[in-house]
């Protein structure tokens, strides 16, 4: 990879930028139009009509096409036998061209100035369901169901890429959006009371789409490794090649091959993740908009309660008072009492708002934390100190190991309650609460998919039977009514199955 200096980009920073971008932007007008090369005059006429122009001058223009020429914005063209008077074949009469750097910064300054000042963005479950199709068609191609000329499929992994882009960057811009100071201030806003209930259900649809087409997406392209991609990215390239005009380096051969293997690589770590680095992309976007959902439900429960607050609460206290007259005894009032109003004096315990990532992890697991009360007095100023930069390779190894560790205490878990290939819920007489959370991620990804396999954080694949009887799991932490489900482990290719 060569890194250069971008003097292309010069023009947007120059003391005379105003000038420069409006004649590249006449230039890139009329390269959208499919005209590529334009006289100076036309350039002149457009300019004079801009306001800031009304005293520019032709001799103007020209140093400043010059300039822009020496940046490499334009690439000048002689016309020699179409000069029509003699000071014009003595100027060496001259049209331009916008070069392609020049075209996709003002292409990039066009969708810039066009989008609003907030993220936009936006969950929609068609595109995964679009994406899932098209990956399948690549399945058919890489295996041989399926013959496409060149062409076809060179235009099937434009498709892939083209609705990929739009999911990454449609769902982080709207992850983005919804995290953003704007939304979280009309969240506290009354009139937010009326959109929550849509709100939160196109979030929750979007929630049950994805995690159904996600599960399926991952499981081909588990069967589709990079490395019986290429004679697909080789059809691909044998089509783009067949475009250009130059000869092609055989040097250079294998560099768009390495292109496409990493653009599907970026595409399998985003929807399957990595060992290094855990949860993918999908998952995480699946709990983050999970959290949004929370948030919205904790929004409008505290502007339940501050309506609650202005609310008369006189009828209650009558109510409360004749309660307590009816009491027989002091010690039935200090029950009541205490059941009314709580403890007389309590003690405020400050925490740490997020510990840990685990929903599911209680308060109690974790170690007491020590709180530095500050003084409450203006005067008080806390020491700084200047920062260093700290490596936090280490920091990220242990982490990175403590995932491992945890996956494999996980299976562990697991592999204790396999007999005979399967998990039978209604035999089990306890399991630990981590375990069942487990067996419920199971079903949950299970029912997106038409035959009820996944494969599994834990790196076994299992078909989930419903049956119709519900049964009681049992748990340390209480008992959970459900339908009667038996896990069964499927063979993978070439891997035996575990059993216990």
């Amino acid at each position: 990879m060569v890194l250069r200096k971008v003097k292309e980009a010069s023009y947007l920073t120059a003391e005379n930028y105003f000038r420069y971008r409006a004649i590249l932007r006449f230039f890139y007008t009329q390269h959208e139009r499919m005209r590529e090369f334009i006289f100076p005059g036309e350039v002149f006429l457009s300019l004079k009509e801009v306001e800031g122009f009304s005293e520019y001058t032709e001799d103007q223009l020209q140093l400043d096409l010059n300039q822009l020429v020496e940046w490499g914005n334009l690439s000048p063209k002689q016309e020699i036998g179409s000069a029509r008077t003699i000071d014009e074949y003595k100027k060496k009469r001259f049209r331009y061209q916008p070069t392609p750097y020049t075209i996709e910064f003002e292409r990039l300054l066009m969708e810039m100035e066009n989008k609003e000042e907030s993220f936009g963005g936006a969950l929609e479950r068609t595109q995964f369901e679009r994406l899932y199709r098209l990956i399948q068609d690549v399945e058919e191609v890489v295996f041989g169901q399926t013959k496409k000329q060149d062409e076809e499929v060179n235009q099937l992994w434009e498709d892939v890429q083209t609705y990929f882009k739009q999911i990454v960057q449609n769902t982080s811009d709207y992850i983005a959006y919804i995290n953003s100071e704007a939304v979280e201030e009309r969240m506290q806003t009354e009139a937010f009371l009326l959109y929550k209930d849509q709100f939160t259900k196109y979030l929750r649809e979007f929630i049950r789409a994805m995690q159904s087409t996600s599960e399926q997406i991952k499981s081909v392209l588990a069967e589709l490794p990079e490395g019986k991609l290429y004679p697909f990215f080789e059809q691909v390239w044998r089509h783009k090649a067949q475009a250009r005009l130059e000869e092609v380096d055989v040097t250079n051969e294998r560099r768009p091959l390495e292109e496409y293997t990493g653009r599907w690589q970026s595409m399998q770590q985003w929807f399957r993740g990595t060992q290094s680095y855990g949860k993918s992309e999908a998952e995480m976007l699946l709990d983050r908009t999970s959290e949004s959902i929370r948030k919205i439900t904790q929004v409008v429960q505290r502007m339940g309660e501050r309506h609650q607050n202005f609310r008369s609460r006189r009828e209650e206290y009558l109510y409360l008072a004749n309660w307590f007259t009816q009491l027989e005894n002091i010690e039935e009032a200090h029950k009541l009492f205490a059941t009314a109003f709580g403890v007389e004096h309590t003690r405020h315990y400050y925490l740490q708002n997020t510990r840990s990532e685990n929903l599911y992890e209680e308060e109690w697991s974790h170690t007491p934390q020590i709180h530095i009360t500050k003084p409450g007095v203006r005067q008080y100023r806390e020491k700084t100190k200047s920062g260093a930069v700290v490596d936090q390779t280490l920091k990220r190894k242990a982490a990175r190991e403590e995932y491992l560790k945890e996956k494999a205490n996980e299976r562990k878990a697991i592999e204790q309650y396999i007999v005979n290939q399967s998990i039978e819920l209604e035999k089990l007489e306890k399991v630990e609460p981590s375990v069942r959370h487990i067996f419920l991620s199971w079903i949950g990804k299970a029912m997106g998919q038409k035959d009820r396999t996944i494969q599994t954080d834990l790196g076994i694949r299992v078909k989930v039977l419903l049956k119709d009887e519900r049964i009681i799991l049992r748990s340390y932490d209480g008992d959970l009514e459900m339908p009667n489900v038996t896990f069964k482990i499927v063979e993978e290719k070439g891997k035996k199955g575990h059993g216990a």
